[in-house]
């Protein structure tokens, strides 16, 4: 009986030493092929990742051509206008400390004036939505109006005194150039204490109503600072 052996990776002929050759080629011949088909084939993927990716620029870059440029609503005013607008703006920037810089407020209003808004009422409608912007120092005597639960304020413990409960850690008045508030400190809100006479900036105070008149809460969530501390004039 004739016979070829063949094993892994070897193959050792018996008596048909020309026949098993014609096997091995053609065996040869088929992965060589198998080979060449899968190169094609990743290449065939590549390529399309490219072209996707190129198509993808090209998409992106015409959407950033066809996007119009942002003009600064303030390039379309008048003179008069401008002026006008420019001035309210550092009237605000100037009463109202933190939150927007006085470039955004001026935007503000120059939009709105555009839009057809009287100076005199973009001012106003403009200097709420800076009093409600979050960090923004509210002045005490407008807290009541400011459409937010939690405000922030800037003056002078001008006085402390005992508190009715011990639920509270501290109870007094704060003053600043409008007017005057009572605060209470919350025993479990571990706030710093307080003196008479220091400058302090209570955030995210939240505002409570009693008899009609606002006043302020510290609890957990509000900060204390004190703006004065680390002066050379106080060291």
């Amino acid at each position: 009986m004739r016979a070829c052996y063949r094993s892994p990776g070897f193959t050792r002929c018996r008596l048909l030493p020309h026949f098993c050759s014609e096997l091995l080629e053609h065996e040869e011949r088929i992965q060589a092929r198998e080979a060449e088909l899968e190169l094609i084939s990743a290449q065939a993927e590549l390529g399309g990742q490219d072209d996707r990716a190129r198509r993808t620029r090209e998409v992106v870059e015409q959407c950033g051509r066809d996007e119009p440029d942002i003009v600064d609503p303030r390039a379309r005013l008048s003179q008069d206008d401008l002026a006008a607008v420019n001035q309210q703006a550092m009237r605000i920037s100037e009463r109202i400390d933190g939150g927007w810089s006085r470039a955004v407020i001026a935007k503000r209003l120059a939009e709105k004036v555009e839009d057809g808004m009287a100076v005199t009422t973009a001012v106003l409608e403009t200097l709420e939505e800076v009093k409600a912007e979050s960090g923004t120092i509210v002045p005490i005597a407008d807290i009541a109006e400011v459409p937010v639960g939690e405000v922030t304020v800037e003056g002078e413990v001008v006085e402390l005194w005992t508190p009715s409960s011990s639920n509270i850690q501290q109870v007094g008045l704060l003053e600043d150039e409008s007017g005057r508030t009572k605060f209470t400190i919350w025993q479990r809100s571990n706030q710093t204490m307080v003196r008479e006479g220091q400058t302090v900036r209570f955030r995210a105070a939240a505002k409570s109503w009693y008899q009609g008149r606002c006043s302020l809460a510290l609890t957990g969530w509000s900060r204390i600072e004190f703006p004065e501390r680390g002066r050379w004039w106080d060291e």
